[in-house]
């Protein structure tokens, strides 16, 4: 087994009805591309719907020859549907009320694809080589793997939140607790391409 560089960055900011990137949102994922030179990238994985697609192709210009491959597990859904006596009793009913809308495909679904995700994308890798991997997706599943790499309740994926074109890194080595190196990273960016994607009161 190896180390692995699981680099994990959101898409850019996306139209109205998502089904495209603005001019933001291309922006955005040009920089993020042209920060990513010279990181060994083995794959890009991004999520099959329009927004993760566009940001990952624009991110490939800056890349030479690495491949992308589009992966279901990538994509955007819930990971975990967490009981009432998982969560603090202080924030409870608003995390349910925010997840309550949820149809039971959903609910099914959606934590399936997130098992899957950390068994594809979590871990050491196979082999005897260093691993970099880049995973364009959404801010849910950053979440996830975020808690996941923490050893987190499961629930706390919620409250994570991850600006559109912001880059986080985890790393997985063997023997060695895993370490996420940084989270949220937006130094790529100018002062009014960062902070899209979060509501008003969490921009900073």
């Amino acid at each position: 087994m190896a180390t692995r560089y699981l680099y994990l960055a959101r898409h850019g900011e996306a139209s109205p009805d998502e089904s495209r990137l603005t001019e933001n949102g291309r922006r955005q994922a040009d920089l993020l591309g042209k920060r990513l030179r010279g990181v060994p990238l083995s794959m890009i994985h991004h999520g099959p719907l329009p927004r993760a697609t566009q940001t990952a192709q624009l991110i490939a210009r800056h890349l030479d020859g690495v491949p992308l491959h589009v992966a279901e597990a990538a994509g955007d859904y819930v990971p975990h549907f967490p009981d009432r006596q998982e969560l603090p009793p202080d924030s409870a009913d608003f995390l349910l009320r925010f997840l309550g809308e949820s149809t039971p495909e959903e609910r099914r679904r959606g934590p399936a694809l997130a098992q899957e995700a950390l068994a594809r994308f979590s871990g050491p890798a196979d082999g005897d080589e260093t691993r970099h991997e880049l995973i364009v997706t959404h801010s849910f599943l950053i979440g996830w793997l975020v808690r996941a790499a923490l050893d987190a309740p499961r629930w706390r994926w919620l409250g994570l939140n991850h600006c559109n074109a912001a880059l986080t890194a985890i790393r997985y080595t063997p023997g060695r607790p895993t370490s996420v190196l940084f989270y949220n990273d937006m130094e790529h960016l100018p002062h009014e391409l960062r902070w899209t994607g979060f509501p008003p009161e969490s921009r900073l």
